[in-house]
């Protein structure tokens, strides 16, 4: 670590099935960055003809979902009636409010031949003011996001605002997260009044103050400061960050909020539908979905597990 650099995390690796995740956030030594409470890369993975991915129906609360593909395709279905594919370079955001069921699978037409699946997901807590809203769905094709060049780097702004560019992303408070490919001896320099920051390394190397910061890490970064982020080699990176949340998130499986009994009556919830088969109940399924992701039989306060069964957000 140096001074530009607070921690350095080497994500978590798990295996779902023939999909591999890499967890950085969260972790013990740090809960979020800014709104930003999860942070998962996928893939990269290569699927056989007739594979694919397949995340059953299940809930979230209290927080925003955002999927960003580099390679593939994935549909989404929500129990919004919202029936999505998201392709690489566009936006979905969901946002849970008091609470939404969601699926994403593999569309069929891809699995007839061999494809590949890469990208980030990412969960955003929601401000305490904002955690009960009506759960809602936003689409943000790839040409719609603005894109900042600069010296020897080009950024698109996925989320939130930097240098003078805002996404048309829906977002509930400040928020940084830029995709950003750089050649070797590029930089991009992030200003002292960018909240909390951290820089996911997806391919390459970026120096960053002193240190080197390799692919597949995620480096927390000094706050308060100006930094430069260059790259060593041909590199991408994720910036994520913004203002902290407004106090302590609670996290039991998918269900996140500040108020931990409206996170137990959520999981309560939960199993509630599952007993009625989803009829007049709180929650209920996507259009054309008949599974479900089973509450696991043991749920603690802390990081989401692969017992999950939500590699992806």
């Amino acid at each position: 670590m140096t001074d530009a650099v607070e921690l350095v995390v080497t994500p978590k690796s798990r295996d779902i099935g023939d999909f591999t995740v890499r967890r950085s956030l969260p972790t013990a030594r740090r809960r979020a960055v800014g709104p930003f409470i999860f942070l998962d890369e996928m893939g990269p993975t290569a699927f056989a003809a007739g594979a694919g991915l397949d995340v059953r129906p299940h809930p979230h609360i209290g927080l925003a979902t955002v999927t960003y593909l580099f390679e593939g395709e994935i549909l989404h279905r929500d129990s919004l009636g919202t029936v999505q594919p998201v392709r690489p370079g566009d936006v979905n955001w969901m946002t849970a409010g008091r609470g939404i069921v969601h699926s994403e699978r593999s569309p069929e037409p891809l699995r007839q031949a061999a494809h590949r699946l890469h990208g980030i997901q990412a969960w955003v807590g929601l401000p305490r003011d904002l955690e009960t809203t009506d759960p809602a769905f936003d689409h943000t094709p790839w040409r719609e996001l603005p894109v900042i060049r600069g010296d020897g780097f080009e950024a698109v702004v996925v989320a939130g605002a930097a240098c003078g560019a805002a996404s048309p992303v829906p977002v509930a408070s400040p928020t940084l997260f830029l995709d950003v490919t750089m050649r070797p001896g590029g930089g991009l320099e992030l200003p002292a009044d960018d909240g909390e920051r951290a820089v996911y390394v997806v391919s390459g190397q970026l120096r960053v103050g002193d240190g080197v910061v390799e692919a597949g890490t995620l480096a927390v970064l000094s706050s308060g400061i100006e930094l430069r982020l260059e790259a060593v080699a041909t590199t991408r990176a994720m910036v994520l960050g913004g203002e902290p949340l407004d106090g302590r998130r609670h996290m039991r499986w998918n269900l996140v909020g500040s108020d931990r009994g409206r996170v137990d009556r959520a999981a309560a919830d939960w199993n509630a539908s599952i007993n009625a088969g989803f009829r007049g109940t709180r929650f209920t399924l996507p259009p054309d979905e008949h599974e479900h992701v089973p509450l696991p039989d043991t749920l603690v306060s802390g990081p989401p597990t692969a017992d999950s069964e939500c590699p992806t957000s």
